[in-house]
């Protein structure tokens, strides 16, 4: 399994994967699925992969292998980020295409899964999520963010904290606590985790970094999060019959 997310705001782009490719219970690997394009000086592309393994590098492949042809669109001739989407997403579906047909008598499930955020100059940046039949969504106002994999953990601080007016740095911490959220509840995600911020109009992924499990930020993370929740908790609201119950105690 895996676990990825985008977030969208203001000031620019997040994105955030984990890096553990599970085959069984006792295969468990490790492969980056943050890809990051800058084909020429006015763009910046971040792709983030989640699904069969094999198809998600098949697409991964082939758009490194178009951007040699300069007669066919690809990601350093695109004029819109729309274009760029659209390339993309049929790049998706012929690769997904081709691995189905290939696999039909194994019955494997070649699907994939990719978000994909960047910025062409002159226009706005974007996060979209593509899927393998070549269609395509991008996120919202109301929710800034999107994900693929085993979402459910690590959605529920994004819709708590995220708007389009948190801070690049607020938004690449709340995607860390939402990745550490989930490899606590599910073992088939885990380290190391990859995180890009990127800030617009910059065209520069000079913001990487990239965290193994022992790593000293992600502890201090995992730990002011853990005693954070654990203050919060105890000063939730009391049920009256504690309040009864302490009365009567004091008396």
């Amino acid at each position: 399994m895996t676990y990825c997310l985008a977030i969208a705001t203001k000031e620019g782009m997040v994105f955030c994967s984990d890096s553990r490719t599970n085959a069984g219970p006792d295969m468990l690997s490790s492969y980056s699925k943050m890809h990051i394009f800058q084909p020429a000086p006015d763009r910046l592309f971040t792709f983030l992969t989640a699904g069969n393994l094999a198809t998600t590098q098949a697409i991964v492949a082939r758009l490194k292998y178009d951007l040699e042809n300069p007669d066919i669109i690809n990601l350093r001739n695109c004029a819109k980020m729309h274009e760029a989407v659209r390339y993309v997403s049929q790049v998706c579906r012929e690769e997904h295409s081709f691995a189905q047909s290939a696999t039909a008598s194994a019955g494997i499930d070649t699907s994939a899964s990719v978000i994909m955020g960047g910025q062409i100059a002159g226009g706005d940046h974007g996060i979209y999520m593509l899927y393998s039949a070549g269609n395509f969504i991008t996120d919202s106002d109301q929710t800034p963010f999107l994900q693929i994999g085993e979402s459910k953990y690590g959605k529920p601080i994004l819709d708590r904290i995220l708007t389009r007016n948190t801070s690049l740095e607020d938004a690449a911490r709340c995607a860390i606590v939402s990745m550490d959220s989930t490899i606590k509840s599910n073992a088939t995600v885990g380290a190391p985790i990859e995180v890009l911020v990127y800030e617009r109009d910059t065209f520069e992924s000079n913001h990487y970094i990239r965290m193994e499990e022992d790593d000293e930020y992600l502890r201090q993370i995992k730990q002011s999060w853990n005693e954070s929740i654990n203050t919060a908790f105890s000063n939730l609201p009391k049920f009256e019959w504690e309040y009864r119950s302490a009365n009567q105690t004091r008396s």
